[in-house]
């Protein structure tokens, strides 16, 4: 008991979940329109001319509502940020984030996605006008389920970056049977955690390593809020 009331508190805010926690609490104040714009004046950008140490990474949608440095009230410097639309990764995503991990030390990788996304509606239509083509011909139910027996692989080879990518989520939830946005959001958020773990051979030593905690967050425009997924 004696050597629990003495734990640095400095190694616990270290922590992933220490990092995690101080975001959280910034995008509290956001959420209550009570930011503090920490680490946004002149001497904390001189102070970082030559060097930064962010303490997490982020791969967020490229919405222009969705910047994670504002939602999470974060200073110069505190965040490491990815942004394409969809979070959607490629080769160039994988390799910043595992700069992030490798070379700047972060231990902590947010996969954030948001409420009313745009790539999600974009590959929905596409999902949609997918399995109208494959369909169209069926005469019945039966001619109609085997048309799409194969619709996964239709997607993998498809020219569409965004049904490619974002659609093969939506198929995946379809699969679960889940049917709304929402759904559509978290279940995207989830796949793109395992395409990064299943991709990058540096994120997942870090994690094996216990350097690395990944976690993934959903952004409700509605209300400022950062929704925590557990899967």
């Amino acid at each position: 008991m004696a050597d629990e009331l003495f734990v640095d508190q400095d190694e616990v805010e270290g922590t992933a979940s220490g990092v995690w926690s101080r975001m959280l609490a910034g995008n509290r104040r956001f959420a209550e329109g009570k930011p503090e714009h920490p680490n946004r004046g002149a001497e904390a950008r001189e102070a970082l001319v030559d060097t930064h140490a962010p303490e997490a990474a982020i791969l967020s949608c490229s919405d222009a509502r969705v910047s994670p440095d504002i939602i999470f009230d974060a200073g110069i410097g505190d965040l490491f940020t990815v942004r394409t639309a969809g979070q959607v990764i490629d080769d160039a995503v994988i390799a910043s984030l595992e700069y992030a991990v490798d070379v700047l030390g972060v231990r902590l990788l947010v996969v954030l996605g948001h409420q009313n996304c745009g790539a999600i509606k974009q590959a929905c239509k596409e999902y949609e006008a997918l399995l109208h083509e494959l369909t169209a011909d069926a005469e019945d139910s039966l001619m109609a389920a085997d048309s799409i027996s194969d619709i996964d692989e239709r997607i993998c080879d498809s020219d569409s970056i965004m049904l490619r990518t974002v659609g093969f989520s939506i198929w995946q939830a379809h699969e679960s049977e889940l049917e709304s946005a929402e759904d559509f959001e978290r279940v995207h958020i989830a796949r793109t955690i395992e395409q990064l773990v299943e991709r990058s051979e540096v994120i997942k030593h870090a994690l094996a390593e216990d350097r690395l905690m990944i976690t993934g967050a959903r952004y409700q425009l509605d209300s400022g809020k950062v929704e925590v997924l557990s899967f």
